[in-house]
């Protein structure tokens, strides 16, 4: 193996270098078994690229990653090991799965992707174990595949294509983590072992190659009674979620009927099978029942007879894919759920009611999740949880609560910090702090831990998180540019100066140097660090200076043609992602609806982008009037 890099943080290198082998060799083995096929390739080969745009990006010989997600320092979390080896497990799968066989056309480059996330994920499951794996792929994957097929441009997985200059538009989350969802459900539905003789029957039969995603299920079909055509229609053709509903009956304290059906949340009628479990809780024991609905609804027979129960959790092991119904008194105990499994689902479910305007609004949940910043001890649930109360917070609260909410938010954070055991979680806890914080005292506090280099007790920071105090201080404070110039200072590795030198215009506290940095990304020139440039977006519409910002909307929509035909094929969703992220005013909504209008022709692929990206901006207005 032969590893190329430019780190200069000579720690990192020590902690980083050899995990990184071990993590390719680990990959390789697990491959070469489960597959039946020897590395196909003559070479293993991987660089580390500073700022690249990409996670990584496969190519036999020499594999390409963003430096930063290879090489972890001392503080960094159990989650952003997991994460490394799930990139590295996911880019040696493409050896086979992409490489070895490639797909005839690129209507089906998911096939390719949802094979080397399907493929990382058993990686994960070999090294971690069964429970860590179930939490991560539900973490990993619902959340993400929701943010897209909850909106108007939701895509299906297959899509049609028609000319390769639309070829990049089809990335994106339904391929990266819906159609893993989908792969684990069809091996479900198959059986691990006929779904893995059909697999390698593939790969041995279409060895560099090309085949389509028909060739594949031709083979699978052999080795299932299943009808996989009508399987794959609205698993794989069609866009969407179903959504469940429950009816239960008693006679007197026991269950006599207990049936759930399922709905398409909009466009035609239609039924996902699938299979996932539904758990009764009582005071002195639970019951969890398997649910495998493969029509409009079924009755579940088990749970016939039983006590009535004091709550239901839906969809307990997180396989079930859809928005399912919730019980309030579920939401009152989803602390006490001892399974971080079922907790992580339970969490996943009331994020995707409330922005369906279902249960409870944005600012009920966001004080129910404050709740359990100090109870969940589990990283990965923390991470989540403190994900949504972020969102919930800057895109779905008004600015005049959010400002009213944000003392009691940043001393519930920084209790947490504080009762918090273990060093990832306290981390996790300290970087949403010091995402939310509004306050006077909470902004002192920022900036007296960026001066004196001092973290809080148990939380190990390094270079590139006070670059990252520096920037929320920036943002947050008239002092941008001694604060800023300061941290360049502090700098040593040229890479890292050279994008806070990108950033800085884009930060500054005077609008016509900001105005300045906006017009420059007319040029292609100035767009070329895409990772630089969608960061500086970020922070440019963030929603403490919208007001100022709303009015590179319009040219923002007009430049996405020229992002698509110029950039990689990730830009344009990063692009629109970074601008309207947290919008949440009637005004942005007017200059998108207005483009749209004005826009009937527009590329239909671009459009879903649009639709998607500013997906949340549309629900604000309804979920904030809920608020109320």
């Amino acid at each position: 193996m032969e590893f190329l890099h430019r780190e200069t943080d000579t720690k990192k290198i020590s902690l980083s270098v050899d995990s990184v082998f071990i993590a390719h060799k680990d990959a390789i083995d697990f491959l070469e078994k489960w597959t039946s096929i020897p590395f196909p390739f003559q070479k293993v080969g991987f660089m580390a690229i500073p700022d690249f745009q990409f996670g990584g990006m496969e190519h036999p010989g020499e594999v390409q990653y963003k430096s930063s997600a290879l090489f972890l320092d001392e503080g960094a979390t159990r989650d952003q090991f997991i994460s490394r080896s799930n990139l590295i497990s996911h880019e040696t799968a493409h050896m086979w799965f992409g490489d070895l066989v490639t797909m005839k056309w690129f209507n089906d480059v998911w096939m390719k992707e949802v094979f080397a996330n399907f493929m990382a994920d058993k990686v994960t499951e070999k090294l971690m174990g069964k429970n860590t794996f179930d939490l991560k792929f539900l973490l990993d994957h619902y959340p993400a595949a929701y943010s897209i097929d909850r909106t108007e441009g939701s895509n299906p997985i297959r899509q049609q294509l028609d000319n390769l200059q639309d070829a990049g538009s089809m990335y994106g989350n339904i391929i990266y983590h819906k159609a893993p969802i989908m792969m684990k459900q069809l091996e479900q539905l198959m059986g691990k072992e006929n779904f893995q003789k059909g697999i390698r029957e593939y790969l041995k039969k279409f060895g560099y190659s090309n085949a389509d995603w028909n060739d594949l299920i031709a083979i699978l079909s052999k080795y299932t009674e299943t009808d996989l055509y009508q399987w794959n229609k609205v698993w794989v053709n069609q866009p969407g979620r179903p959504v469940f509903e429950s009816k239960i009956s008693y006679s007197g304290n026991k269950i006599s009927n207990f049936s759930i059906s399922q709905k398409p949340e909009r466009g035609n009628p239609r039924v996902w099978p699938q299979a996932f479990s539904v758990k009764l809780f009582y005071p002195n024991h639970n019951k969890t029942i398997s649910v495998n609905i493969k029509n409009a609804s079924t009755v579940l027979n088990e749970a016939k007879n039983l006590e009535k129960p004091e709550f239901i959790l839906f969809n307990a092991d997180g396989a079930g894919y859809g928005l399912f119904p919730i019980e309030q008194l579920m939401l009152e105990s989803v602390f006490l759920l001892e399974n971080p499994l079922e907790r992580a689902s339970a969490y996943i479910n009331a994020y995707e009611n409330t922005l369906a305007g279902k249960y409870l609004n944005a600012e009920e949940l966001l004080l129910l999740l404050t709740k359990g910043l100090t109870i969940e001890k589990n990283e990965m649930n923390l991470r989540l949880i403190t994900g949504y109360i972020s969102s919930l917070y800057w895109t779905f609260t008004t600015p005049k609560n959010r400002l009213a909410m944000a003392p009691n938010l940043e001393k519930a954070l920084w209790q947490s910090i504080e009762q918090q055991t273990r060093a990832n979680n306290k981390k996790i806890l300290f970087s949403t702090y010091q995402n939310i914080y509004l306050t006077t005292e909470a902004a002192n506090n920022i900036y007296t831990i960026w001066q004196n280099q001092n973290p809080p007790a148990g939380i190990k920071l390094i270079d590139d998180d006070y670059t990252g105090l520096a920037l929320s201080i920036a943002l947050k404070s008239d002092t941008a540019k001694n604060v800023l110039k300061q941290q360049l200072q502090r700098i040593t590795n040229i890479d890292r100066k050279n994008r806070l030198v990108f950033l800085m215009p884009a930060l500054s506290s005077v609008q016509a140097e900001r105005d300045s940095f906006f017009y420059s990304l007319r040029e292609r020139k100035n767009r070329q660090k895409e990772a630089f440039v969608t960061t500086a977006l970020s922070y440019l519409h963030h929603p403490l200076r919208q007001t100022k910002s709303i009015k590179y909307l319009p040219e923002s929509l007009t430049l996405l043609t020229e992002i698509q035909k110029t950039g990689d094929i990730f830009f344009p969703q990063s692009w629109l992602s970074a601008i309207f992220g947290n919008y949440q005013t009637p005004e942005a909504e007017k200059v998108v609806t207005d483009f749209l209008n004005n826009h009937p022709n527009y590329n239909p692929k671009l459009k879903d982008k649009i639709l998607q990206s500013t997906d949340n901006l549309f629900r604000a207005k309804e979920i904030i009037k809920n608020n109320n």
